[in-house]
């Protein structure tokens, strides 16, 4: 099973324009849609239209209407009950693909609001095979909460007596703190886009969308102790660096119509392809189809198994990357030109 924490969960909700967005103007939507979000919720609703057990953590109560939405969509859920609605999430897209997103601060928790959803992971750690913490972290929540969390659940063990593999997709002093001064513990896998990469690395984000700069950047982290690392690098597809090599996957051709949930589509893809045994490079050529799929739907629209054309994905090794990680010096960089590539998406 696989357990996702959504600690700032919201209403996403996709206004569609006729036209393009003009700052000033009043412009009229050709439709509306919402659905139920934040970023571990958009895990959980991928990784349940492939038929995979999943359990979306969250806080909320009963009425809240992305506990509605979930109940609605038949995936199974667990909450803390805070009191209150949760944010409202806007995304502006338009006729091109481009979307412009305006997202609210969200419900404040307080630290026995913390508690309750530490102990509750805790709790389904035992039946979990993945727990993904995943999003933005609401008012009155420390930025290392993540980290804890980690240090936390890496003590927890399964009923089969392992212990449940951890993935973070977060950004900014949440994703840093992982870094820190933490309490012990790092995650399995870490899911960075080319600004966070650059966050975590301090290299420029530019240089980060070529595959074998991210890929470089990327061993580093594995360096500190991460388990794996799944870059994506918006138009350039993404790169996956393991323990095992590093790996580099373009996106197939598709029509952009929305980027909101392609990142958590990618993770799902690499989640659903890791349960069943892939190998590395076949769970990166998941986590691209899975992204790519999500790009080419509209508005909050997440994709299905039905959706993903894995066949048109291919997976090669960046040897350069790999070798510098392991301390032997490349003849050469083995790089990837991104203008060589099917045009992608922004899996972030």
């Amino acid at each position: 099973m696989i357990v996702t924490l959504t600690a700032n969960p919201s209403v996403d909700r996709t206004v569609t324009l006729t036209e393009p967005l003009r700052r000033g103007q009043v412009h009229r939507a050709s439709g509306v849609v919402s659905h139920p979000g934040g970023k571990g919720v958009n895990v959980a609703r991928v990784v349940a239209s492939d038929g995979v057990p999943v359990l979306a953590v969250l806080p909320g109560t009963d009425d809240d209407p992305v506990v509605s939405g979930l109940r609605a969509a038949d995936i199974a859920y667990r909450t803390v009950a805070v009191p209150g609605q949760p944010r409202t999430n806007l995304t502006i897209a338009e006729t091109d693909g481009t979307t412009t997103k305006i997202n609210e601060p969200g419900r404040p928790l307080t630290a026995p609001d913390l508690a309750a959803l530490t102990a509750l992971l805790v709790e389904l750690a035992a039946d979990a095979e993945w727990i993904v913490l995943s999003g933005s972290l609401p008012p009155g929540v420390p930025e290392d909460w993540y980290a804890r969390l980690v240090a936390t659940l890496s003590q927890c063990r399964t009923a089969h007596g392992g212990r449940p593999r951890l993935a973070v997709d977060t950004s900014d002093a949440p994703l840093l703190a992982l870094f820190g001064e933490s309490p012990g513990g790092t995650p399995d896998l870490v899911k960075p886009n080319t600004d966070e990469l650059a966050q975590l690395t301090g290299r420029d984000p530019l240089d980060l969308e070529n595959p074998t700069a991210a890929a470089e950047a990327a061993s580093a982290l594995l360096d500190r102790g991460v388990g794996a690392v799944l870059a994506t690098l918006g138009a350039a597809g993404a790169v996956l660096v393991t323990g095992a090599g590093a790996w580099f996957a373009a996106a197939p051709p598709i029509v952009p119509r929305s980027t909101v949930g392609a990142g958590d589509s990618a993770l799902a893809g690499y989640l659903l392809a890791d349960l069943t045994g892939a190998s590395p490079a076949d769970r990166l050529r998941h986590a691209v189809a899975y992204g790519s799929a999500a790009t080419a739907l509209p508005g909050t629209e997440l994709p299905t198994a039905a959706d993903i054309a894995l066949d048109l994905v291919t997976a090669v090794p960046l040897v350069a990357a790999t070798e510098r990680r392991h301390g032997v010096q490349a003849p050469g960089p083995t790089s990837v030109d991104p203008s060589t590539t099917p045009p992608a998406t922004r899996a972030d």
